[in-house]
């Protein structure tokens, strides 16, 4: 690992500031991501500006029909928030599932979402909820957001403080782990509101991606029965050292319909 300066401010705008002043910074959230990326010196930042000083990135409200959860919350934060679980279950549920103890307590919602592995939970629920990314001088919807493969749509300078999760009617996710990371090998959300059906997946491409003929599907019907005959080409899916592409179609139809089945 090479040498960098570090910072942590106690504002967002001091955080912007050293952020800008760096040759080439990074902000570090949870670290979960980062540091092990450093350590392999794949990346080598001259500066780290740490979010972890920053109280107004943290928090969980609801207003009306808006959930709202700061950047830096940590996904144990998430699930066991009573304002997540009663907003969004499956949203807690999600958050509960992701890596183990130690990571969840550690990990944060903007540090996950930033850094975009195409196996992350959170990606998944965001594109399925609709959520909108909050950032120190936009709102990003997430459709907008994730852009491939460890790539969204932030700018260098640019900092997450916060996501907004409209409240669905129902909502649930359903993955299946890597028996080591807890990564998804595949994981579905399912939501639904009075708009419509979404179906995001994760984990089997090489980012979260949309499911038109299930949402469409379960949009005219709610059941997981809706699903049946719906299946992914394979050609068009990951296949590595834990899955081939065969097998995450397989595994996307089953997730999919445990997902819908854990809506009630």
């Amino acid at each position: 690992m090479q040498t960098f300066d570090y910072h942590r401010p106690a504002s967002l705008a001091g955080a912007l500031e050293a952020l800008r002043g760096a040759e080439d910074g990074k902000i570090l959230a949870g670290g979960q991501s980062l540091l092990p990326i450093m350590k392999l010196d794949l990346v080598g930042p001259s500066a780290l500006v740490s979010l972890k000083g920053i109280a107004e990135l943290r928090g969980i409200d609801r207003e009306g029909d808006t959930l709202r959860i700061g950047a830096m919350t940590t996904h144990a934060e998430v699930a066991e928030s009573d304002v997540v679980r009663d907003a969004i279950p499956g949203l807690a549920a999600m958050a509960h599932g992701i890596g183990d103890a130690q990571v969840r307590n550690v990990g944060t919602l903007g540090g996950a979402i930033a850094h975009a592995d195409p196996a992350a939970d959170y990606p998944a629920a965001l594109v399925a909820l609709e959520a909108t990314v909050v950032t120190d001088r936009r709102h990003i919807a997430a459709d907008d957001f994730f852009r491939g493969f460890f790539t969204t749509a932030l700018e260098d300078d640019e900092i997450i403080t916060e996501v907004t999760f409209p409240v669905p009617d129902k909502a649930a996710y359903a993955k299946f782990p890597n028996p080591a990371s807890r990564y998804a090998i595949v994981g579905v959300m399912v939501a639904a509101r009075r708009g419509g059906v979404r179906v995001a997946v994760t984990g089997a491409g090489r980012g979260v991606f949309r499911v038109e003929a299930m949402e469409h599907a379960l949009s005219d019907e709610f059941v997981a029965g809706a699903l049946d005959g719906i299946a992914m080409a394979p050609d068009d899916l990951v296949s590595d050292m834990d899955a081939s592409g065969e097998y995450r179609a397989h595994l996307l139809g089953v997730m999919a319909r445990r997902a819908v089945e854990a809506c009630g």
